[in-house]
C-alpha cells in the first residue's frame, strides 16, 4: 500500500522573511532579502553582498531559554526555529521539557550542506590551537556534528522515529523531503519534519569566493545581485536561513482535520555519475533530465499536468542549460513550456537549505493560487530567450494553479526533484 503524504504545517527563516505570512508578502512583492555584509568586504572577498535572515539572534532567543541557546549556533538555530513554527503551524502544542513521552510516530530528516564551519572556525580551531580543549565546554560536539541540526529538533519535539541529517550540497533540502516522504509512504512513519539549513558565515563562503562562482559586480546594489535566467548575471549570492515542512499520512491528517496545503505527489533523487560532461561541479544533462522524469513518473502524471517549476537557478553558466534540460525531460518546447521562477532571485543560494526554503514558496504559491516573480532578469539570457514569456516579473495571480515542480542540482552531479500538488479534497 503507497501512503499519500500532504503537507499539514511548514515554518521558514528565509532572508527576506521569517514566518510564512512575512515569506508569502515578500514573495508577492518581489522582495529582496540580499544586503551588503560588511564582513566580507572587511575580509577583502570579492562578493560582498549576502542573504542573511534579519533581527535572527532576537528571533532565536524569544523561542529558546538560555539552556538550550547553549547548543544552538546560527545553522541550528535556523533549523530548531523552522520545526518549531512547522509543529505549531501543524496544530501541535510542543512538549514539555521534563516529559517522558516519547512521539514514535513522527521523526525527521534535516539536512545541512557545510553545517558548523562557522563553529569549528571561530572555537573549535583557535582554542584548540592555543591549547584551551578543556575550555571549549561540554556542547561543542553538538553544534559541529552534521547531525546536529536533526538531533536538536528531535530534543525540542520528543521525536522517536527517524531522526537523521541529510549532506548532498546543494540539493540537501529537497532529498531530506523526498526521503521523508518515502517513510511515510511505506507506513514507516505517520509524520515526519523534512528539510535543511545552513549558517551564515565567510568561512562557509569563502570556497565558493575563490572559485570566483560568486557575484562580485553588484556590491554596490545588493538587491540586484541576484539574477538567475539573465543575461547580466555573475555568480550565485550565497545565503543562510533554514526551512522545515510537517508531512503527514493523508488518512491521519483526515482523522484530526488538519488544514492541508497540499500533496507531495511524487519524488526522485540520483546522481549523474560525473559523466558526459557533469563534474563535481557541472550536472550530467542526461541525469537532470533522468531525475525530472522519474519523479514525474512516480507522480503518476503526464508532463502536460505540470503548471509551473520552481527551478535550482543559481544564476551560473548552467541556467541556459538547466531551462533545456527541463524542457527536454518535459517534452514541452517555449510554446507550451510551464511557467518557472527562481525564489534564489529574491534570497540569494541558501547552500543546504535552499531546496527546503523553495519548497515552502513552491507550496505556498500552489496553496495561495498565485506565482511570485522572478526578480532581476529583464535581460533574460540569449540561449533561453525562447521561453522569455513563461518567466514571470510581477507577481501572477493563478487561481488554477494546481501541479509545480521544484528541484536542486547540487555539487557532486546530486539531483532531486519533487512534484507538488494542489490539495483539493
Amino acid at each position: 500500500m503507497r501512503h499519500r503524504v500532504v503537507i499539514t504545517g511548514m515554518g521558514v527563516a528565509a532572508p527576506n522573511g521569517h514566518g510564512l505570512d512575512d515569506f508569502e508578502q515578500a514573495l508577492r512583492k518581489g522582495k529582496s532579502g540580499i544586503r551588503f555584509v560588511q564582513e566580507l568586504a572587511d575580509l577583502n572577498f570579492s562578493c560582498r553582498i549576502g542573504g542573511i535572515p534579519e533581527d535572527f539572534d532576537a528571533i532565536r532567543k524569544s523561542y529558546f531559554d538560555h539552556e538550550k541557546l547553549l547548543s544552538i549556533n546560527d545553522n541550528i538555530g535556523y533549523i530548531s526555529v523552522s520545526a518549531v513554527d512547522a509543529w505549531r503551524d501543524a496544530g501541535f502544542a510542543l512538549p514539555d521539557d521534563d516529559s517522558i513521552d516519547v512521539d514514535w510516530d513522527t521523526g525527521a530528516i534535516l539536512g545541512c550542506g557545510i553545517g558548523g564551519m562557522d563553529t569549528i572556525a571561530t572555537r573549535v580551531v583557535p582554542m584548540v590551537s592555543e591549547g584551551k580543549t578543556r575550555r571549549m565546554g561540554s556542547r561543542i560536539v553538538e553544534q559541529v556534528m552534521n547531525s546536529g541540526t536533526s538531533a536538536r529538533v528531535a530534543g525540542l519535539l520528543a521525536l522517536g522515529n527517524q531522526v537523521t541529517s541529510n549532506s548532498a550540497a546543494c540539493s540537501t533540502g529537497t532529498e531530506a523531503i523526498v526521503d521523508a516522504m518515502a517513510r511515510i509512504r511505506n507506513g514507516l512513519a505517520k509524520r515526519m519534519l523534512a528539510g535543511g539549513s545552513e549558517g551564515a558565515s565567510p568561512y562557509i563562503w569563502a570556497g565558493f569566493d575563490s572559485m570566483r562562482v560568486i557575484a562580485r559586480k553588484f556590491n554596490d546594489v545588493p538587491e540586484k545581485g541576484s539574477r538567475p535566467m539573465s543575461a547580466s548575471a555573475n555568480g550565485f549570492v550565497p545565503g543562510a536561513g533554514g526551512a522545515v515542512l510537517l508531512l503527514e499520512e493523508l488518512e491521519t491528517a483526515l482523522e484530526r482535520g488538519a488544514r492541508i496545503y497540499g500533496e507531495i505527489i511524487g519524488g526522485y533523487v540520483n546522481c549523474g555519475g560525473q559523466r558526459n560532461g557533469g563534474s563535481m561541479t557541472a550536472p550530467n544533462p542526461a541525469g537532470v533530465q533522468h531525475c525530472i522524469k522519474q519523479a514525474v513518473d512516480d507522480a503518476r502524471i503526464d508532463t502536460h499536468e505540470i503548471d509551473g517549476i520552481n527551478g535550482h537557478l543559481t544564476a551560473t553558466f548552467a541556467d541556459p542549460s538547466e531551462i533545456h534540460n527541463w524542457s527536454t525531460a518535459l517534452k514541452r518546447g517555449p510554446d507550451n513550456f510551464p511557467y518557472v521562477n527562481s525564489t534564489k532571485s529574491m534570497i540569494g543560494h541558501c547552500l543546504g537549505a535552499a531546496g527546503a526554503i523553495e519548497s515552502v514558496a513552491t507550496v505556498l504559491q500552489i496553496y495561495k493560487g498565485f506565482l511570485h516573480p522572478s526578480i532581476n532578469c529583464e535581460d533574460v539570457h540569449p540561449e533561453i530567450e525562447a521561453f522569455a514569456d513563461r518567466i514571470p516579473h510581477e507577481v501572477m495571480e493563478y487561481p488554477d494553479l494546481k501541479i509545480m515542480a521544484k528541484a536542486c542540482f547540487g555539487f557532486g552531479d546530486v539531483n532531486s526533484c519533487l512534484i507538488f500538488k494542489k490539495w483539493e479534497g
